[in-house]
């Protein structure tokens, strides 16, 4: 049976002086955080984007999977500590999200670093997030065990 996931924006004004709010409407565990275009080509100011809320997607999707691997490979992780930095920047006179670098620390045991960078790469490529992005925005995952 299939997931359904709902989240609902309300945008006033225009694009460059207007601003609106995102929710999580099948959680509800966050409404009406704001969002504006300087949140996203500029300063934070205290508000979110669409990049940021992205970026929090694929930390999260790319540590299930890495945790997948691992306990697939008879080395759970103990923890993992993952962020994905996502950039969004002007192309061909038009804005787009042009990558999605991650970064993760783990503690294994039993697990070497040449096992734990193989599990990264494939959790890279493999989670539902990153397999949305693949063709449109560049991947890449540095990976650091720790003991």
């Amino acid at each position: 049976m299939a997931a359904v996931r709902r989240a609902d924006a309300t945008w006033e004004g225009n694009l460059t002086s207007g601003s609106g709010v995102v929710s999580a409407n099948t959680s509800r565990l966050f409404t009406d955080l704001p969002v504006s275009w300087a949140s996203r080509t500029a300063a934070p100011d205290g508000r979110t984007s669409p990049e940021e809320l992205l970026a929090a997607a694929h930390a999260s999707c790319f540590a299930m999977a890495l945790a997948h691997n691992l306990n697939g490979a008879g080395t759970p992780p103990q923890r993992l500590e993952v962020s994905a930095t996502v950039t969004f920047d002007q192309v061909g006179g038009g804005w787009r999200v042009v990558s999605s670098a991650l970064t993760v620390r783990g503690q294994v045991q039993g697990a070497d670093g040449a096992a734990f960078q193989q599990a990264a790469e494939a959790a890279k490529d493999g989670c539902p997030i990153s397999q949305a992005l693949k063709g449109n925005v560049d991947l890449s995952v540095e990976s650091t065990l720790v003991t």
